[in-house]
């Protein structure tokens, strides 16, 4: 639980991860030198330069006792006080009730203690500030109150070493964080061209940077090289089998129209299906490599497909764009596809089907949601398979397929860096299937 409590708490980012890398070992640096040495630094020159004062103050009290009277006493606080450079009241007000210093002197604790551990009359100490130090001293004429200058028991502006140290840190991570962008910059430009490609756009990219994230860049643009031949050759491949898959076939026709009827009908509902059946794998095949990459408006593409269908008498329906429209960069022709495709198999197995679009901040969803009997939660992962024909789940007396027509929609949806889900309609009660384009 603690483990997945700070997993969850780190930067997702790369350039926060880097810049926790430098931020921690330097505060856990700069801890330990600042508990381990510099106060360890400051209590030490503190308690030697508080026992120094300490001397002085032992002559001082010493000299005033063995004065005797107050006449003699005053003379030797003159010039004692005068020689020591310190600030003697006698006989003084009372003295406080209690030691008192500022919450943040850091200092001020150890002061006290050796003055306390070494002039036994010491009644109380009081250190207001940096500048003073007021001490009232038990003697035989009373109660004597000393001040000297802070500066004579702690070193001065101790905390200049901490500030220093704090100040160079902060300005080395800068220094290191400004290189490490430097190298992580390349990493980030190679990432945006990886999920670009993934999208189906091709972006220009350089490989830059340290000698492996080169050799990575390298390697993906010969993986990007490799992948756009072998879509052209398929592009290729598939407009030849197109034209000479379809001319024996329609050659074939031809010649069954010929026969009788009764004899040529059953031939000719054959030839028929298999032209559907070429057709249809075609399709899959040609999958995202039909159409070139540009900009279009989903919503219009959405209109057009409806109201084609609603020409053909079919019941479908268009609802109000969600988000604010605009053109995203997709393939319109694969899109167009995979929308009719959606939209023919809702109205093939449901009487209605309705048409929405709603645009996102990263992605676009075209839903397409039918009065249909659905399809099982658990065999909705199945039906996106190629040549899945799920008959239990989807009536099948409106037509056949070849179980591609979903395919075809995922395969395109993943070339625009989308996906494909499938779900139950709460409006109609049908399939809800929701075409999902990243923008």
């Amino acid at each position: 639980m603690a483990l997945d409590w700070l997993k969850n708490g780190l930067p997702r980012n790369l350039y926060g991860r880097a810049a926790l890398i430098l931020v921690v070992p330097v505060v856990i640096l700069q801890l330990t030198f600042s508990v381990g040495f510099v106060q360890r630094h400051f209590a030490d020159v503190t308690r030697q330069m508080t026992r120094s004062v300490l001397y002085e103050l032992r002559y001082l009290v010493d000299e005033v006792s063995a004065a005797g009277t107050a006449e003699r006493a005053l003379r030797e606080v003159a010039e004692v006080s005068a020689a020591l450079d310190l600030s003697v009241t006698l006989p003084a007000g009372p003295a406080p009730a209690a030691d008192s210093w500022r919450w943040r002197d850091l200092t001020a604790p150890r002061v006290v203690a050796v003055l306390r551990e070494g002039l036994p009359g010491l009644l109380a100490a009081r250190l207001p500030d940096s500048q003073v130090v007021d001490l009232w001293i038990e003697v035989p004429q009373g109660v004597m109150e000393v001040r000297f200058d802070r500066a004579r028991v702690s070193a001065s502006n101790p905390h200049q070493l901490l500030v220093l140290t704090l100040g160079l840190a902060l300005l080395m991570t800068g220094i290191a964080y400004v290189f490490l962008r430097n190298q992580l910059r390349p990493i980030k430009r190679m990432a945006a061209a990886a999920t670009e490609f993934g999208r189906g756009r091709i972006v220009p990219y350089a490989p830059s940077g340290a000698t492996e994230v080169r050799a990575a860049g390298a390697a993906f643009l010969d993986m990007r090289n490799r992948i756009e031949r072998q879509r052209e050759t398929r592009t290729m491949m598939l407009s030849g089998v197109s034209h000479d898959l379809r001319t024996p076939l329609t050659r074939l026709r031809l010649g069954l129209s010929m026969l009788p009827e009764d004899e040529a009908a059953p031939l000719i509902r054959d030839v028929e299906e298999m032209q559907r059946l070429t057709d249809a794998f075609l399709d899959f095949a040609r999958g995202d490599a039909e159409g070139e990459m540009g900009r279009g408006d989903p919503a219009e593409i959405a209109a057009s497909v409806v109201a084609d269908a609603v020409r053909t008498g079919a019941a479908a329906a268009l609802r109000p764009v969600e988000g604010e429209a605009a053109e995203v960069a997709l393939r319109p022709v694969a899109v167009r596809r995979a929308l009719e495709n959606l939209l023919s198999n809702a109205l093939r197995h449901g009487t209605r089907a309705e048409v929405a679009v709603a645009f996102g901040e990263k992605s676009v969803r075209l839903t397409v949601e039918d009065d249909g009997p659905g399809i099982p939660p658990e065999a909705r992962g199945e039906a996106i398979r190629p040549f899945t024909r799920l008959d239990p789940a989807r009536n099948q007396d409106r037509g056949s397929g070849v179980g591609l027509g979903l395919a075809i929609v995922a395969d395109i949806a993943r070339a625009h860096g989308g996906a494909l889900r499938l779900g139950e309609s709460e409006r109609l009660g049908g399939l809800k299937a929701d075409l999902v384009i990243a923008r």
